[in-house]
């Protein structure tokens, strides 16, 4: 919750406190933010393998205390220099972070709990980011220097909040119920991670292929959609309205749409379908830029709420393979390449979707529909030829305290 609070905050007033507070112009902004995502995907994978080594329980306090440091430091960055490194921090801390968390999932519950846990940590992040924007709206409306820069401090004490019970969650580790210990996730912490490198699994990177893909919807809702929407018909308050649809669907449905996605086959159906329900949107979005007002307002709704469930059925699908086709004996380094696939897909989705959508219109728009085909396509049929590994994570032991209630979380 403190997580998204904080990521609410950031996200609705950085860029107004980096170009009219701090003074930057809006292409070293850019450039300094595209050399941090570069720096957060290289720490996606680092830090999975960072986390097999001395526990994903102690990366992620940490990551999370450091990412909260450097929201601290951005008040301080007067020139573009200084702002780039300090993106770089919170960029690599952030990854180190997510995938630290996937981590710990995948050590620390089996099965359909893996993906229903984190389904109900998606809901929470989607809710508490919207109300951290609506709180931030205060500093918007403000728009004075001072409110700008505490909303930025805001942002970083959050963080700082969230590292506590993180923290204290992994001084707990050893008394966690003997269901969660027997992931190993304390024994992977006191021992050498085994078992094969995801860079040579030929299905996880097929896998991590097609679902990074897949992701690039989450470019074409932030970036697509109100540039779109600005050169329809519509008025430009319905990307307001999209934003709130789409949070509504994943609280209400991410859970239920996650069940049965640990089978890695219905994972992968999942994904398929996802990407058809994208296609749709794709269409339908393309289709409100030669309609009056209300038809173009009808139609971006209904793309609206195609592209929702196209992404909740994506999400779920993608926790699936990601957590059932890793090694679970190297559950850190794996999910650390699931996460490389979304960093890359979010560091490139804005570029793809202006170069197509934006600047070709209906052509741009039917070429995105056919590439979330292409990889919703080719994740079912990685998933289609899955087998089982024959290897599997042995029994950690068990100590006397192992039957606490204590629940991670």
């Amino acid at each position: 919750m403190a997580f998204a609070l904080s990521s609410g905050v950031f996200y609705t007033v950085s860029t107004l406190y980096f170009t009219l507070v701090v003074g930057l112009g809006a292409t070293k902004v850019g450039l300094g933010l595209g050399i941090a995502g570069g720096a957060g995907v290289l720490a996606s994978y680092a830090s999975g393998w960072l986390a097999d080594r001395v526990g994903a329980h102690r990366v992620l306090p940490a990551a999370t205390a450091l990412n909260g440091l450097a929201m601290l430091a951005y008040p301080l960055a007067s020139d573009v220099v200084v702002f780039t490194l300090v993106a770089c921090l919170a960029a690599v801390m952030r990854s180190a972070s997510g995938t630290s968390k996937q981590a710990m999932l995948a050590r620390w519950y089996t099965g359909p709990e893996r993906v229903t846990v984190r389904a109900r940590m998606r809901v929470v992040t989607n809710v508490f980011i919207g109300l951290g924007t609506l709180a931030a709206a205060a500093a918007l409306l403000t728009g004075t220097a001072v409110a700008y820069r505490y909303a930025m401090i805001t942002s970083g004490v959050l963080l700082l909040a969230a590292a506590v019970p993180l923290a204290r969650l992994g001084s707990r580790v050893p008394e966690l119920p003997a269901r969660m210990v027997a992931s190993a996730e304390g024994r992977a912490a006191d021992s050498p991670a085994g078992g094969s490198s995801p860079l040579k699994d030929r299905t996880y990177l097929a896998s991590v292929a097609c679902n990074a893909v897949v992701a690039v919807q989450f470019g074409l809702l932030t970036v697509g959609v109100p540039l779109w929407v600005a050169s329809t018909s519509a008025p430009t308050a319905i990307v307001s309205v999209l934003l709130v649809l789409n949070t509504v669907v994943v609280a209400v449905l991410q859970v239920r749409v996650s069940r049965g996605v640990h089978d890695v086959r219905r994972a992968g159906i999942a994904v398929r379908r996802a990407s058809w329900l994208l296609a749709l949107a794709c269409g339908l979005y393309a289709l409100a830029g030669h309609g009056s007002v209300i038809v173009a307002c009808v139609l971006l709704l209904l793309a609206g709420l195609a592209h929702a469930f196209g992404e909740i059925l994506g999400e779920a699908g993608g926790w699936g393979m990601a957590f059932e086709l890793a090694d679970q004996r190297n559950a850190g380094a794996y999910q650390g390449l699931s996460q490389t696939g979304y960093a890359i897909a979010a560091m490139l989705s804005p570029v793809l979707v202006t170069s197509t959508a934006i600047e070709h219109g209906t052509v741009g728009w039917l070429a995105l529909a056919a590439l979330f085909v292409a990889g919703g396509t080719g994740a079912a049929a990685v998933a289609r030829r899955h087998r089982p590994r024959a290897t599997s994570v042995p029994d950690a032991p068990v100590s006397s305290r192992s039957t606490s209630s204590h629940q991670p979380g």
